[in-house]
């Protein structure tokens, strides 16, 4: 810092103050420095500006299940946004979820003097433990569970699934399975929710719901239950993965989709339009979710009232998965 203050003459205050970005600094000051900074490839000591400002200019991030499509892409989100900015990211990993194992991963990052926390970790077990105080650190979760202590963030699962089962109604189903996710998951409630509210609307028979694990196995395992029972001319599957399960079991069983059989998904993966048939799907835009999460930590960081943002929707993408009831 005493260089890049030498080669910029001015005080290595002034230098602290560019890099903090203080609004006062001149501009042909500010540009000075900021010239002797790229001269000198100057890199701030981060340990260092933590200790003399109080700021970390980090953001942690809880995640489980990254690998997969939806996780991953809200991760890339978080990130991208968060380095606009100004913030880099500390990510911990869970190989499993429960109420420890993320009180753990909380308690790790703000021992990293994170100045927020980001939960991308669907479970009810996570939103529940994102409600733990932690030195007021605020905590964003991708979650519809809401209490009023944490920002919670997530697409419309019932609006979302409700518009799935509408497609196959308009399409003169009257015999819809879906196959669900796993309990302790709020989106799984939410789509068996939307899912009910269609069929009713339509005054339609709501039977059991199939309960899945979010795995093409599983779709492919409870994929067979379904077919067992011959009123069935179609299904809502929670997500794509018990989507593309349900297609191979219905491949086997020598029903040929969609004129003997339809099938609707929910995500939209990227494998989603090379099925076969191509699927049907509700699209939810990960990236989008991960970037709207930072937009409502800075302003919980900046001290700022929540702003009203537009819902958000999934979007029905149809292909080639769902066609009128066979007659």
């Amino acid at each position: 810092m005493a260089d890049v203050a030498r080669l910029a003459q001015v005080s290595q205050q002034t230098v602290s103050r560019v890099l903090n970005d203080y609004a006062f600094i001149k501009p042909d000051t500010r540009e000075r420095v900021l010239k002797a900074i790229a001269n000198l490839d100057y890199r701030p000591n981060m340990a260092a500006r933590t200790l003399a400002t109080s700021r970390s200019r980090t953001i942690g991030v809880v995640a489980s299940d990254y690998l997969s499509f939806g996780p991953a892409s809200a991760l890339f989100g978080v990130e991208q946004a968060a380095s606009e900015e100004g913030y880099g990211v500390s990510i911990v990993s869970l190989r499993e979820s429960n109420r420890l194992t993320i009180a753990e991963a909380l308690a790790r990052l703000v021992g990293q003097s994170v100045e927020g926390i980001v939960m991308i970790s669907p479970q009810d077990v996570s939103a529940g433990a994102a409600f733990l105080s932690f030195e007021n650190v605020p905590v964003v979760t991708l979650s519809s569970v809401d209490t009023g202590e944490h920002t919670s963030i997530m697409y419309d699962s019932v609006e979302g699934s409700r518009a799935a089962t509408q497609h196959l109604i308009d399409l003169g189903h009257k015999w819809i399975a879906h196959l669900a996710g796993p309990a302790g998951f709020t989106v799984s409630e939410s789509r068996v929710h939307g899912w009910r509210k269609a069929l009713g609307a339509a005054h339609l028979v709501a039977p059991d719901p199939y309960v899945c694990d979010w795995t093409a196995e599983s779709g492919y395992v409870v994929g067979k239950q379904v077919l067992s029972d011959p009123r069935f001319t179609a299904a809502y599957c929670a997500n794509d993965r018990i989507a593309q399960g349900l297609l191979l079991a219905l491949y086997e069983a020598g029903r040929v989709v969609p004129r003997d059989f339809s099938v609707v998904g929910f995500d939209d993966v990227p494998e989603a339009a090379y099925c076969v048939p191509p699927l049907t799907t509700m699209r939810q835009d990960f990236t989008k979710l991960g970037r709207r999460c930072i937009e409502a930590l800075m302003a919980r960081l900046n001290g700022e009232p929540p702003q009203e943002a537009d819902p958000l929707l999934p979007v029905l993408i149809q292909r080639s998965s769902t066609a009128p009831a066979p007659v």
